[in-house]
C-alpha cells in the first residue's frame, strides 16, 4: 500500500490529556514555543488501533482503495514498527508503518507504507513529511541498505523534496503508484571517509622509490608487503588512540589480529610481532601489553620481537608482522568473471562498547581453530583475497576490485551473517575474522574451520560495487574507484 500524505479524518476517543506543569504555572510564552505534534513509536494496542482506525476510514471509506480493510501480512509481522504523529492533547493524529519487505530473513531491505493524517490535523503543519523524515531516520537505525515506498502521483514531488528518487511508476491496489526510494549512503560514505584519501596521500611514496614501493608490481594496495630479495610479508597496522585510551587489553589484542589477517590474506605464516606503544602511565601500558601478549599466546606464541615504549604521553599503538611465504597471494589477481567467496567467523558477539562496529569472535577462539582460519588462504590459494578491514566488507570487496582493475556485484541475500547482526552493521563493521576471495566458478572454498563461507558474487567488467536484491534489483553503493591506487 502506499506510503503516502493523505488529508482526511480525525482521531476520535483519545484520552483527557493529563495537566500540564507549564499550563499550572501560567508559562504561555513557552506554551506557545512548543511543537504542536511529535512523532514516536506506537507504544501499545490502543496506539496502534487509533492509527488502523485512520487507516480504515481513509483507505477503506474514503478513497475505497479497499472494499473492507486495508489489513494485511505486514500487519501481522512481528518486525514490522508503526510511527504515530500525538497532538498536544496525546491524541493519534496519523501514522505511518515499515519493516522488512517479506517474510524471510531480514536483509536490509525495508518498505515503507500507509502513510495516514487526520484531516483537520493538516493545520498543524508538517505532520506527513515528518512522519516520512521519521521513517526514514527508523530505517536506517535499523540496519535497512534499501528503503522503498509506493506513492500516489500526486505526492511524488512531496516526496522528491523530501530527497527521494523516483524508480518507476507501479500500480498498487488496482491504482497508479510511483514507486520511490530513500537514498542510504552508508557504505559509500564510509569508503569515502576511510579510504577515499590514500591514493593522492600516498603516491608521492612510489615516486623513484624503486620496485619495492607500496608493495611493489602486482600488491599495490595490497595487506602486507612483499619485502624485495626474500619470502617475508610485512604488514603494519595502528589502532585508533581512542579506542587504546578507553579499552587497552581489547585495543592490545587487535593490534595482533588485524596484522595476523593482513598476512593469512596473502597466505604468509607469521613469524614475528614488533609493536611501538605510547600510555599515559605504566598501567596502562600494562593494560595494552596483556591484551597483545594473550593475542600473541593464542595465535600459536607468536614472539614479540622487539618494539618501542614510552610513557606519559598520549596514547597509542601500533604493531608490525612478520610472515613467510614464497608465493604472496595478491589482493589485486581478479578478473571479470570470477566469483566472490566471503568466508567469516559468525561466532561470538558485538564487543560491548562497539555495537554494530566490531564483532568479536577471535576471543573465544581455540589456538587450534585461529590456526586453521589464518592457514586458510595460504591452502586454498584463490586468485586474489584481502581480509576486511575497517572499510566493511562492501568496501573492502570495492578495493579488491579496484586493485583488480573490475567492478564487482555483491548478492546480499547470500552473504554469510550472525543473526544477531543487521545487513546494515554487518556490511559495515569490522568483522574479526573475515576474508574476501575470488577465483574461477566453482573453485572450492577456504578450508578456516569455524569460519563460514559462501560465493556472494562476482567481479563484472566496470568499477565500483553494486549490492543485488533478490528481485534482481542492483542498487549501487560504491560508484567508482575506492583508494584511488589504481590496479595492482
Amino acid at each position: 500500500m502506499a506510503f503516502d500524505d493523505v488529508l482526511t479524518l480525525t482521531g476520535t476517543g483519545s484520552p483527557p490529556p493529563a495537566p500540564d506543569i507549564l499550563s499550572l504555572l501560567g508559562d504561555r510564552a513557552t506554551l506557545a514555543r512548543q511543537a504542536p505534534f511529535r512523532i514516536e513509536q506506537a507504544d501499545g494496542p490502543a496506539a496502534v488501533a487509533a492509527y488502523r482506525a485512520l487507516r480504515s476510514d481513509v483507505f477503506v471509506g474514503e478513497q475505497r482503495l479497499f472494499a473492507t480493510s486495508d489489513f494485511d501480512d505486514r500487519d501481522a509481522d512481528a518486525r514490522t514498527v508503526v510511527l504515530v504523529a500525538r497532538d498536544r492533547t496525546g491524541a493519534v493524529v496519523g501514522g505511518v508503518r515499515l519493516g522488512p519487505v517479506d517474510d524471510g530473513p531480514d536483509i536490509g531491505w525495508w518498505r515503507g507504507g500507509r502513510l495516514v493524517v487526520a484531516r483537520n490535523s493538516r493545520r498543524l503543519g508538517g505532520v506527513g513529511p515528518a512522519l516520512v523524515r521519521a521513517a526514514c531516520a527508523r530505517a536506517e537505525a535499523e540496519g535497512a541498505l534499501r528503503f522503498e515506498a509506493t506513492v500516489q502521483p500526486r505526492n511524488k514531488r512531496l516526496f522528491a523534496r523530501l530527497g527521494w528518487r523516483r524508480v518507476r511508476d507501479v500500480v498498487e491496489a488496482g491504482a497508479p503508484h510511483v514507486l520511490m526510494r530513500w537514498p542510504i549512503d552508508r557504505i559509500g560514505a564510509q569508503t569515502s571517509a576511510t579510504k577515499a584519501p590514500l591514493g593522492p596521500l600516498l603516491a608521492g611514496l612510489a615516486v623513484g622509490a624503486g620496485t619495492g614501493a607500496l608493495g611493489g608490481p602486482g600488491f599495490t594496495g595490497d595487506d602486507g608487503a612483499p619485502v624485495p630479495g626474500s619470502d617475508l610479508v610485512a604488514a603494519s597496522d595502528a589502532i585508533v588512540p581512542s579506542m587504546v585510551e578507553r579499552d587497552p587489553e581489547w585495543a592490545g589484542w587487535c593490534s595482533v589480529l588485524v596484522n595476523l589477517n593482513d598476512l593469512a590474506a596473502m597466505g604468509a605464516a607469521p613469524v614475528g610481532l614488533l609493536d611501538a606503544l605510547a600510555a599515559r602511565d605504566s598501567s596502562h601500558a600494562d593494560r595494552v601489553l596483556t591484551g597483545l601478549r594473550n593475542a600473541a599466546q593464542a595465535y600459536g606464541r607468536i614472539p614479540v620481537l622487539g618494539g618501542h615504549t614510552q610513557i606519559g604521553v598520549p596514547a597509542s599503538l601500533s604493531v608490525t608482522a612478520l610472515g613467510r611465504t614464497a608465493h604472496p597471494v595478491p589482493g589485486g589477481g581478479g578478473h571479470p568473471g570470477h566469483e566472490v567467496r566471503l568466508t567469516a567467523d559468525l561466532g561470538g558477539a558485538w564487543r560491548p562498547g562497539y555495537l554494530g562496529k566490531q564483532w568479536d569472535s577471535t576471543t573465544r577462539r581455540s589456538p587450534a581453530e585461529l590456526t586453521a582460519m589464518l592457514g586458510a588462504i595460504g591452502a586454498a590459494r584463490p586468485a586474489a583475497a584481502k581480509d576486511v578491514s575497517m572499510a566493511g566488507i562492501v568496501g573492502t570487496l570495492g578495493m579488491l576490485a579496484e586493485a583488480s582493475g573490475c567492478g564487482a556485484v555483491l548478492d546480499v541475500a547470500a552473504v554469510p551473517r550472525p543473526c544477531e547482526a543487521s545487513a546494515g552493521d554487518w556490511l559495515t563493521c569490522f568483522p574479526g575474522f573475515a576474508m574476501l576471495t575470488t577465483d574461477r566458478p566453482g573453485a572450492p572454498g577456504l578450508p578456516a574451520g569455524p569460519a563460514v563461507g559462501a560465493v556472494c558474487g562476482e567481479l563484472t567488467v566496470g568499477a565500483g560495487v553494486g549490492l543485488r536484491w533478490p528481485d534482481g534489483e542492483i542498487t549501487q553503493v560504491v560508484t567508482g574507484p575506492v583508494t584511488g591506487l589504481g590496479n595492482a
